[in-house]
Parts: C-alpha cells; structure tokens; sequence
C-alpha cells in the first residue's frame, strides 16, 4: 500500500524508513517546513530565566531541538522538562535531560497530548508558580506569537500558575515542485493513505491545491481534532490512530 507521510522533511524520513521495512510503499511529501526561531535574542532571555520556572513544557521534538540549539555554553541543563508524546521525550533524551527529569504519557497511554500531559502535572501546579511553553511559530504570525493549542497554559492559570511563552522554531508552507504537485494530485485518488499528525499540515495542503477534490481519497489522522480537519477537507474515508507506530501501522494496513 502506498503511504503518503506529511510530517516534517527529518521525522517524515524516520517514518518512511519503518513503513518501507514493514512491507508499504511509504513516500514522504512534507507539509511543514521547519525554519529557525524569529526571534533569537528572546530564546537567550528564556534560557537567563531558567531558575524562575517550575518546569518546561516542551510541545513537540522540534521545539526541543530549537531551544536547546540556542542553549548559551554555560547554561544548566533544565529540571524539569515536560513532553506530550515519545518524539519529544526522545529529543530531550538526546538534549541531554536525564529520564528521571522528564514528564510524559507513557508509552501506552491512550493518546500523546496536552491533556494526557495535563494529568501528570496538575497535581504539581500551586498558586505562584511558573512554567515556560516552548513552541513554534507560523512565519505569518511574527516573532512574537506563539502557534498551537493554548488549552495547557489556561488550565495552568486556573490552578493559579503563570505561564510564558518562547518561539523555538518557525513553521512554514513548504512550496512544492512540479513532481511534489503531481504526486499529491496521483495520491487523491489513488488509493494511496495519506498519514496526517498535524492539522496545520491539512490546511497546507488545501492551499498548496485549492482546487484538488479529495472525496476519493483516504486518510489515517494520529488524534480526533486531526481527524476533523481532515474530514472537513473532504477526504472520503478517515480513520483515527494513537501516533505510537503500531498503532498507525494497524490502522494502515485496516484500510486495504
């Protein structure tokens, strides 16, 4: 069956890799492109400031890779660094921060996100305390915006807490070729399964074709509100997956 994987150009290949080993066609059309941080001089501030938070909530691997590039030569390492899923808990790993100073769903856990994340922390949340968001950025957004869910930093409030935010990395449109256009039109109709783990990655590709029809094409979507954006872009047939990588190759392979 032939895979179309959206992630980001360095996971998109990870991804490839495992499929093409499990016996799919799995080809890569990344629909994230991944820049530097607007905003340079506001990761070295964050990083001066480090003692005043009671952990670092990181939102993806991206955002941990772009902090810790920006890591001044005589900073510490954080404390305590907090992470949604296993790719970031793996890019912390290799960052440096040892596992016991790391918070995360574990690997079984029904679903990677802010709310399994919320679960494990809250308990740790007093009035006066603070915790610093680290997250990307659309390039239309500025340097000084933050993109993404902002359901953790409110529920962080609601305990009494205080939140800041840091832009680590900017996410932008990839601009497609001539042969990544033909590929993404083949794949609407094709049969192919398009893997979706971000729903910004949705609206990239509606714009990147605004004109496609994607009422014969077919989709597996790594969390509900994925799978809506999905859905509202006109795929025929969705399916939902945990993003652990059996659970995405079940749902692939429920789909021939």
């Amino acid at each position: 069956m032939r895979v179309i994987v959206t992630r980001p150009q360095r996971e998109a290949q990870d991804w490839v890799q495992v499929l093409q080993q499990a016996g799919h066609e799995a080809l890569a059309l990344p629909l994230i492109a991944i820049a530097p941080a607007p905003d340079a001089a506001a990761l070295q501030q964050a990083w001066r400031q480090l003692g005043g938070y009671l952990g670092l909530m990181f939102v993806s691997a991206n955002a941990v890779d772009g902090f810790f590039a920006a890591r001044p030569a005589d900073a510490p390492l954080p404390l305590q660094a907090w992470a949604t899923g296993p790719g970031t808990v793996g890019a912390l790993l290799r960052a440096g921060i040892p596992a016991p100073h790391i918070t995360a769903p574990p690997a079984d856990a029904p679903q990677f996100d802010s709310e399994a994340l919320w679960q494990l922390v809250a308990g740790r949340i007093v009035p006066g305390v603070r915790v610093l968001v680290v997250r990307g950025a659309d390039a239309a957004e500025g340097s000084t915006q933050g993109a993404g869910r902002d359901w953790f930093a409110r529920q962080v409030a609601a305990a009494g807490g205080a939140v800041d935010f840091v832009v680590s990395y900017q996410r932008c449109r990839p601009q497609f070729d001539a042969a990544q256009l033909q590929l993404a039109r083949v794949a609407a109709g094709d049969g192919s399964v398009w893997l979706f783990s971000s729903s910004e990655a949705v609206l990239n590709l509606q714009a990147s074709l605004p004109q496609q029809d994607w009422r014969a094409a077919r989709a597996v979507a790594t969390h509900a509100r994925i799978a809506q954006a999905v859905r509202a872009a006109g795929f025929a047939v969705v399916r939902e997956s945990r993003p652990a990588l059996a659970d995405v190759r079940a749902s692939i392979e429920s789909m021939q």
